[in-house]
């Protein structure tokens, strides 16, 4: 099997098992992929906790799936990772994972497109929803079509996140970073609804993201700004909202 440097093989294990100790995969779910110097893809086998992942379970593949070296079959969604290559020349790494907070928004169908954390908008811009498509089939690269283009990060409907990078640990961290965004929303939505950003601070983020990080995100999916009144609560009334939601989902 083809090596890059000493450490492809490594990181893809060390990535692996990063996911299943964060929680973001169980059992055999999720995969890891890296694009080779030679034009292949390398990526974790099917059917093996990713907690468990070795060096021995990690398969080659051609760009069009044909496998090339390896134990075991490539992993069954090894076609929405060829995808993303193919439409993007510019990355090198996918990951595929099912995250608590971020797979029970795209399980409720709702994106994580509103302007809401600065780091996200510069680092990832507006995380879309793809449309529902059966794991392992076409239908999941044909779901990310309207996005992959424009998108680091995508959520699929009833299925998990995937994001993708220049290298493997920057597809991890927009990984994490996802899931962190969910995590907070979700939170912020228990305590009276998340309050986003203005015209005008995404304006005046735009410019000092140019400035200072050298990132201009306008080339990204557009993060949604939330135009409507939304009246501060008093304190009282802010403790009753919670506490009602609270009882809601019998958390109290």
């Amino acid at each position: 099997m083809t090596r890059i440097g000493s450490n492809t093989h490594d990181e893809i294990v060390d990535v692996c098992h990063r996911l299943y100790g964060r929680g973001m995969v169980t059992a055999t779910d999720g995969n890891v992929s890296v694009r080779l110097d030679n034009g292949n893809i390398l990526t974790t086998r099917s059917g093996i906790n990713k907690g468990m992942v070795s060096e021995n379970d990690l398969v080659e593949v051609t760009s069009n799936g044909e496998h090339v070296g390896g134990v075991g079959k490539p992993s069954t969604e090894i076609g929405m990772h060829l995808f993303i290559y193919q439409q993007r020349p510019d990355v090198r790494a996918v990951v595929h994972a099912h995250p608590i907070h971020a797979t029970g928004f795209a399980t409720a169908r709702i994106p994580l497109n509103s302007c809401m954390f600065p780091e996200v908008i510069v680092g990832l811009g507006a995380i879309p929803l793809a449309e529902y498509a059966t794991p392992s089939t076409p239908e999941v690269a044909a779901s990310l079509a309207p996005f992959v283009k424009q998108a680091d990060a995508i959520l699929l409907a009833n299925h998990g996140v995937v994001t993708y990078g220049a290298d493997l640990f920057e597809a991890y961290f927009k990984m994490e970073k996802v899931e962190h965004a969910a995590h907070i929303t979700f939170v912020a939505t228990v305590l009276g609804g998340p309050r986003g950003l203005t015209r005008e601070d995404v304006e005046r983020l735009q410019k000092v993201s140019v400035q200072s990080y050298g990132k201009d995100f306008t080339g990204k999916i557009a993060c949604a700004i939330d135009e409507s009144e939304q009246p501060d609560l008093t304190e009282e009334e802010l403790r009753k909202y919670v506490a009602d939601k609270l009882h809601t989902l019998g958390l109290s």
